[in-house]
Parts: C-alpha cells; sequence; structure tokens
C-alpha cells in the first residue's frame, strides 16, 4: 500500500429523529435543523471507524473528515479529532441551504475534487433521510469505483483493499482498486470512544467562522497560533461549482411532511403458556394473515 495514504471521511451532523415535533418541517418542506438536536450521524461513526483502523494499518496514513453543513457542523470535525482524526473540513454557506441527495454529492464530490484523497469513506445512510444515496453518488461524480454495504476490510494489498460486504442474505468478499469510495454498514465495528488526552489536545480546534465571530475568546487564540488547531472551511466558491446544482437550484426532491408517528395498542389479550392458547393464538395470527 502506498505512503501517505490520505483517507478521507464523510461524515454528516443529523437532526436527531427520536426527537420529532411539531416544529420539524420549515414552511419550505424541508427539515427544520435548528428545532431539533444535533447528533453525529450513527453509520458515520462506523465509516470513522473502518478509515481509523485503515490507518492503523497503514504506514504514514492520514484520516481527515469532511463534512457539509452551518457553522455548528464543525462539532463533527472535533468529536472525530477526539476520537483519533487528524483534522477535517467544513463546506459550508447559504448556497448549500436545502441540499437534497443530489445536490449535496455534488457539493461534496467538489469539494473532494480540492482535497484529493486515496480511499473515500461514508456511512451506509443517514438517519434523517434513509436513501443510501450520497455516497453511491459521490462516487459516480468523480469516476471512482464504490463498495456498497461493507463491514470489515479484510486485507490490505499492494494497490487495493480486500472487503467484506453485509448483504441481505449473506456476505461477499470483493476487491477494489485505490481510489475509491467505500459505505459503510452499522454491522460494522462500533467506533472507538473519545480519547481523554485527545479532547484537551482538540477542543480549541475552529474554523475560520467560529474565530472571526469570537477572535479575542481563548479558543480562537489557541486556534490562531496553532496550525493543528484549524479546521479547514470551505465557501461555495472555494470548491468552484456550478451555482445551478448547488440548495434549493440543484434539488428535485421536495419533502411534503414530516410528522411522529406513534402506535398505540387499542387491544390487548392476555395469555396463559399453556399449550391451548398458544396454539388458538397462532391459529388467529394465520387466519388473518399476520403470519403466513
Amino acid at each position: 500500500m502506498k505512503q501517505n495514504l490520505k483517507i478521507v471521511v464523510l461524515a454528516k451532523q443529523v437532526p436527531d429523529t427520536r426527537n420529532v415535533g411539531k416544529d420539524a418541517m420549515t414552511a419550505e418542506g424541508t427539515v427544520n435543523r435548528a428545532a431539533l438536536p444535533a447528533i453525529f450521524n450513527p453509520e458515520d461513526l462506523n465509516a470513522l471507524e473502518a478509515a481509523l483502523s485503515l490507518k492503523d494499518r497503514v504506514e504514514g496514513a492520514t484520516v481527515q473528515v469532511l463534512t457539509m453543513g452551518p457553522q455548528r457542523a464543525a462539532d463533527i470535525v472535533r468529536d472525530s479529532m477526539f476520537r483519533g482524526a487528524d483534522g477535517g473540513y467544513l463546506l459550508s454557506g447559504r448556497e448549500f441551504a436545502g441540499s437534497d441527495t443530489l445536490a449535496t454529492s455534488y457539493a461534496l464530490s467538489c469539494a473532494l475534487k480540492k482535497i484529493n484523497p486515496d480511499v473515500i469513506f461514508a456511512g451506509r445512510q443517514a438517519i434523517d433521510g434513509d436513501t443510501a444515496q450520497v455516497g453511491p453518488q459521490v462516487a459516480e461524480k468523480l469516476g471512482l469505483p464504490q463498495v456498497t454495504y461493507a463491514e470489515q476490510i479484510v486485507e490490505v494489498r499492494e494497490n487495493s483493499l480486500l472487503i467484506k460486504r453485509r448483504l441481505e442474505h449473506g456476505v461477499e468478499t470483493v476487491e477494489t482498486p485505490i481510489p475509491v469510495v467505500i459505505t459503510v454498514n452499522a454491522s460494522a465495528e462500533e467506533c472507538r470512544p473519545r480519547n481523554a488526552r485527545r479532547v484537551m489536545k482538540y477542543k480549541y480546534a475552529l474554523c475560520k467562522s467560529e474565530i472571526a465571530a469570537d477572535p479575542e475568546s481563548r479558543a480562537a487564540l489557541r486556534a490562531v497560533a496553532s496550525p493543528a488547531l484549524q479546521i479547514v472551511e470551505f465557501s461555495a466558491q472555494d470548491v468552484d461549482p456550478d451555482p445551478m446544482q448547488l440548495g434549493f437550484a440543484g434539488s428535485p426532491t421536495k419533502v411534503k411532511k414530516v410528522e411522529n408517528v406513534v402506535f398505540q395498542a387499542k387491544e390487548a389479550k392476555r395469555l396463559s403458556p399453556d399449550d391451548k392458547d398458544i396454539n388458538e393464538l397462532m391459529v388467529e395470527l394465520i387466519a388473518s394473515h399476520t403470519l403466513g
């Protein structure tokens, strides 16, 4: 495997869909992210662990995280640095607001062309959309091979990776050349926890808009003094996109409604553990086509 392997993880700050309320949607039909708690997309954490594990196996490899969102999305980069990432990039600006998967993958691909990584990891899908489209769309826009549903990097070879995929009815092991885009399943290894020393070291890591917001703060002064604490922030102009493929203009998908559905049992039946009651229940379930 080549020295100085450059690994990038696509990560997303998502609204916690366990707390969807009446203010979850904006009037334009997009998710009102300000009204919902923000968390690290779960499968992106699996992708981060896969990237960090690959870094552990390849001397000189580095892991950077790329996220797109408002200023607060820099929290994702910091969290990744606490867990072992070397740094990251925030792609931010009003031009990206309202992006669906097509516009998101286009914007990310523009940033990745500038970064030029060897291996790109992403979670299989995000919990706010569940489309599993962004990773494959990024691969298509970059003209790179892709491996989806990845569960484990089995072997690191000279110019390729051997990857185990978790499919619906079994597993498949494939070999892919690099550069490559890999999307990672929730069945992959859980991400390692935050390291206390790294938290103390990188808690002052900031992007340029955070520094500009309070330039005299202790965190800003530390970040300015140390390049290792500076999160790279790209604007739309920095990645040279076609403006008509960004945000609302580049998003054909429109969400009409989001609601939180809570199932409540209206009828209940208490059964004894004897064979007669169990057999009667089975007959009832088969007759209603719940089973069979």
